[in-house]
C-alpha cells in the first residue's frame, strides 16, 4: 500500500461511519430498539437500558464498502481480502441475529448458548475450508499437523469472537481496544509486504481502524449507541482471521491480552464458584470487578487501553526485531 491508499482508506471508513451514525441512532430511537441490561450486572448500568444497539451494523458496512472500492482502485482484490470480508460479515450477521432476538423479545438473552456456538463453529469451519483450499500459505506446523491445525483455526476464531464479546461491557472499551489491536496488525502486515496477501490484510486493518474511529465518538461514555453482539463478534473473529492469515497466530494472546484476561476471569470465576462455592472476583468479566471496587468506567477504559497498548507494542516490537 502507498501513502495515498492509506490516507484514502482511513478517510473513507471514518467519514462513512461518522456522518451516517447520527441517522442510525435516530432510526433506532424512533423504533425503540434499545439495549436490554442484564439484571445481575452492576445496578448503575440499568440507566443504560434503552440505549440503541447494533451500531456494528454501520461500521461493518463502512469497512466493507471502503475495502472493496480501495481494493478495486489499487488492484488489491484477492482471496485474502474476500476471506477477511467473509469473516467480518458472517460473524456480524450472527451477532445481528442474536441482538435482534434480544430487542424484539425485550430481554438480555438472545441465542441459546449452543445455538450461538453452533453458528460460530459453522462459520469458522467455512473459513477453514477456504483457508486450506484457496492457496493460502498454511501457518505454524500446519503441514505436519494437518486436520489438527484446522481445529485450531476453528478454536481460535470462535474463542476470540466470544472473548471480544465478553469484553464489550463498558462504553467505548472494545472500540478503543480494537483500534489498538488492528493498528498493531496493520504494522505487522506492512512490515511483511514481501509475502503475498499482506497488502490486503493491511488494507482491511486500516478500514477497521478508520470505521471504529468514526464509531468511537458515539460509543464512549456516555454511549449514544452500543456496537452490540453484531460488532463485537465480528471484531473478535476478524482479529483471529488476521492473525491466522499473517501466520502470527499466537501474537493475538498478547495483542489481545485484555480479551484473554476478560475471558479468563469468567472461566476462573465459574470454576471457583462450582468447586468451592466462593467467587474470586466481585463480579466477572473483570472490568465489572474494578467497577465494583469503585473505579469509574473511564478509569477502567483508560487502564485497559494502556494494558492493550503495552501488549501490542511488546508483540509488534518482538516480531519486527526477530
Amino acid at each position: 500500500m502507498n501513502l495515498l491508499s492509506i490516507v484514502l482508506t482511513l478517510i473513507s471508513a471514518f467519514l462513512i461511519t461518522f456522518l451516517c451514525m447520527p441517522s442510525l441512532i435516530s432510526y433506532f430511537r424512533a423504533k425503540k430498539e434499545g439495549q436490554q441490561i442484564r439484571e445481575e450486572g452492576p445496578k448503575w448500568h440499568q440507566k443504560k437500558a434503552g440505549t440503541p444497539t447494533m451500531g456494528g451494523l454501520l461500521f461493518i458496512i463502512s469497512a466493507v464498502i471502503t475495502v472493496l472500492w480501495v481494493a478495486v482502485v489499487f488492484n488489491l482484490v484477492s482471496n485474502t481480502m474476500w476471506a477477511l470480508l467473509f469473516t467480518l460479515v458472517v460473524y456480524g450477521l450472527i451477532g445481528m441475529w442474536d441482538d435482534s432476538i434480544k430487542i424484539f423479545h425485550h430481554q438480555n438473552e438472545g441465542f441459546k448458548p449452543w445455538q450461538k456456538a453452533l453458528c460460530q463453529v459453522l462459520a469458522a469451519m467455512i473459513f477453514t475450508v477456504i483457508y486450506q483450499n484457496e492457496g493460502f500459505q498454511m501457518g505454524f506446523g500446519s503441514e505436519q499437523y494437518g486436520w489438527a491445525y484446522g481445529l485450531f483455526i476453528i478454536f481460535w476464531m470462535v474463542g476470540f469472537s466470544n472473548a471480544v464479546n465478553l469484553t464489550d461491557g463498558l462504553d467505548g472499551l472494545v472500540s478503543g481496544l480494537a483500534i489498538i489491536s488492528f493498528a498493531a496488525y496493520f504494522i505487522i502486515a506492512m512490515a511483511g509486504l514481501s509475502n503475498p496477501g499482506y497488502p490486503e490484510i493491511a488494507l482491511f486493518c486500516l478500514a477497521m481502524i478508520g470505521t471504529l474511529a468514526g464509531f468511537f465518538p458515539f460509543n464512549h461514555k456516555p454511549a449514544k449507541i452500543f456496537m452490540g453482539d453484531m460488532g463485537s463478534l465480528a471484531i473478535g473473529a476478524s482479529l483471529a482471521a488476521v492473525a491466522l492469515l499473517l501466520h502470527h497466530e499466537w501474537s493475538l494472546l498478547l495483542i489481545g491480552i485484555v480479551y484473554v484476561c476478560e475471558t479468563s476471569s469468567v472461566i476462573l470465576q465459574v470454576a471457583s464458584f462450582k468447586l468451592t462455592g466462593k467467587r474470586i472476583f466481585k463480579m466477572s468479566p473483570i472490568h465489572h470487578h474494578f467497577e465494583m471496587c469503585g473505579w469509574s468506567e473511564w478509569k477502567v477504559d483508560i487502564v485497559f487501553w494502556i494494558v492493550g497498548l503495552i501488549g501490542a507494542l511488546i508483540m509488534v516490537t518482538s516480531i519486527l526485531i526477530f
